[in-house]
């Protein structure tokens, strides 16, 4: 009897986990479907989450990579040229290639392209965001600069300081260096062209240059937030008033549970506390 419930226990510890994954699942399309219906709309999700590595425990985080860009890409490859889409978007950013590809192909899609920010978009997110003709904002989200970083052997440098280290003089300097800033003076071109293209035909000329300089020249690090207010100065197409169902759908792609939440507080909203009248 005892070997039993101990079998029990095992197979329930087994399969649990996985019917669980699976019932969050069916959560999470059922809210897509249901905001599809609401907006009338192909509503494609792009959520990057801190994952664990199981055997370790170490943090890895997931960026945009080129499976990221093939799901996106086959979606609005299914998606009619008359439906609108909406993007949510909440992602560090990631490759250049994939952020790139998936914001040409959501520039050529004939319909409204919608990109809701529940939290943040980085990097190549805000690239990604360049593409649309509206993006929704919570009013604490933020997008970033989408000046490149090059990556070597030592790390990762971005783009606008190694060129700056090759203005100081140095007889000593090497030819891997020289060629670093070959590379990174190209990047800096390339992204900058990349989102001139992306915006030329939505704001003036001299808007879309001054954007494309503000935000790939290194002028601020690589991950300064840029509110709405800023994104509205620089004269993107940036507004407040995300609908409810995409925080819910938020809630749908939870980060792995820690031993210990660093954070926690009681999950409804509270109306406005008014003091109780003093009775004379």
């Amino acid at each position: 009897m005892f070997w039993n419930i101990v079998f029990l226990l095992l197979l329930l510890s087994f399969y649990l986990p996985v019917l669980q994954k699976r019932i969050l699942e069916q959560q999470r399309f059922a809210a897509i479907r249901n905001l599809e219906r609401k907006r009338r709309s192909r509503v494609i999700v792009l959520i990057h989450r801190q994952e664990s590595v199981s055997f370790l425990g170490l943090p890895v985080a997931r960026y945009i990579n080129i499976e990221d860009s093939e799901k996106v890409l086959r979606a609005i490859h299914l998606t009619p040229k008359d439906m609108p889409i909406d993007l949510v978007l909440h992602t560090p950013g990631g490759l250049v290639l994939a952020a790139e590809q998936i914001a040409c192909a959501l520039k050529r899609h004939e319909a409204k392209v919608t990109v809701f920010v529940p939290h943040y978009a980085m990097s190549g997110g805000t690239l990604i965001a360049l593409a649309a003709d509206e993006i929704v904002m919570d009013p604490n989200a933020v997008l970033g600069p989408v000046d490149p970083q090059i990556g070597t052997m030592r790390g990762q440098y971005p783009a606008v300081s190694i060129l700056k280290a090759l203005e100081e003089p140095n007889p000593n300097r090497d030819d891997e260096t020289l060629i670093l800033g070959d590379v990174a003076c190209k990047a800096i071109n390339q992204v900058r062209q990349v989102i001139l293209n992306l915006v030329k035909d939505t704001m003036p000329s001299d808007r879309a240059e001054e954007l494309a300089t503000v935000l790939s020249e290194g002028r601020w690090t690589h991950d300064f937030p840029l509110t709405i207010e800023t994104l509205q100065e620089l004269s993107l197409p940036v507004r407040e008033g995300l609908p409810d169902e995409i925080y819910e759908l938020m809630d749908l792609y939870p980060q792995p549970l820690a031993q210990r939440p660093s954070v926690e507080y009681i999950p409804s909203p509270y109306r406005p506390y008014r003091r109780p009248a003093v009775k004379e």
